[in-house]
């Protein structure tokens, strides 16, 4: 076959079968005309080629699974030089590996030092927003997305609660329930997703948890039954915050947006994640929606905002 045909059909660019020949691992035979003529053998080889580059083992290493291939053998791999070339990538691996660590912790010492450096009177240090919130965040505005909820009965969904049990959001009992919806809470030491601060009312899940948590005691007194915190994370990431943060409450997830469907939720995208719930809260009483929050801000006085309507 001629060069283009084998490119394409090996999903490759002619450049990189011209960069093949070169290190010596297709040789096509010729024409009588001089033009190569490529081969079923060499189709393979370039495809091995590509397979051997996806698991990080560059063309001009992966001579010995090709002689392995010219060989004879079915898989390239199947040589003691194929096996030795395994070995010296993990080796190689290893080598980056502990490189990348010992330059990330040169890095993380380096800024603590930095943020917690004096300079005269003047101290920095880093702020820890599951506490404050920064300066500036742009505010949410009601754009009606939550004004049909009130009076609706909720769903006969079942969600999985952190503490393990399964939860029904129709028979949630006695008395009433406090349903906060957040789009997503973040890890120490993970970015969360870029432009998440110029989003209105996106910032602020951690300080919204870390209210209510706070205010737990007080809003039973005032006649809540529960309090649930609510995102599309799934139960082992939300299992993670609530053991970080000493949540007193349960978090229920929904991954697959089935409350949203059910009730016509306001959602919106944000970098790396097509869909979040947007923050609002559910105040629930006899099966149905007696109260709506929308939008809330700031999310960190929430739950004296929730409170005080309890006692009004």
């Amino acid at each position: 076959m001629r060069i283009g045909e084998l490119a394409e059909r090996a999903e490759a660019s002619i450049k990189a079968v011209r960069y093949y020949e070169r290190l010596g691992l297709v040789q096509p035979g010729r024409l009588a005309n001089g033009y190569r003529d490529y081969s079923g053998h060499d189709l393979r080889v370039i495809r091995e080629i590509r397979a051997l580059a996806g698991f990080g083992i560059n063309p001009a290493r992966a001579a010995p699974f090709i002689e392995c291939l010219d060989a004879g053998h079915q898989h390239s791999d199947e040589c003691p030089a194929s096996l030795a070339a395994y070995r010296d990538s993990i080796a190689e691996l290893d080598r980056t590996i502990a490189s990348l660590a010992s330059r990330r912790e040169l890095l993380a010492e380096r800024l603590q030092r930095g943020a917690s450096r004096t300079f005269g009177t003047e101290v920095t240090t880093v702020i820890d927003y599951s506490k404050v919130l920064p300066e500036n965040l742009p505010i949410p505005e009601d754009d009606g997305a939550a004004d049909h909820l009130v009076g609706l009965a909720m769903p006969a969904l079942t969600l999985k609660a952190t503490d393990g049990s399964p939860v029904n959001l129709a028979g949630l009992g006695a008395g009433r329930t406090v349903i906060y919806l957040y789009p997503l809470t973040g890890l120490p030491g993970t970015d969360l997703p870029a432009g998440w601060d110029a989003i209105p009312g996106a910032r602020g899940c951690s300080t919204e948890a870390c209210d209510f948590r706070d205010h737990f005691t007080v809003l039973r007194d005032a006649g809540v039954a529960n309090v649930y915190g609510f995102s599309s994370q799934d139960p082992d990431y939300q299992r993670e915050v609530a053991s970080r943060l000493s949540l007193p409450f349960p978090m229920l997830s929904d991954p697959g947006f089935s409350l949203a469907a059910a009730l016509k939720l306001p959602t919106f995208a944000a970098p790396g994640h097509d869909r979040l719930y947007t923050r609002l809260t559910l105040v629930v009483k006899d099966g149905g929606i007696e109260h709506v929050f929308y939008p809330i801000f700031p999310p960190n006085t929430h739950a004296q905002q929730v409170l005080d309507w309890l006692r009004e």
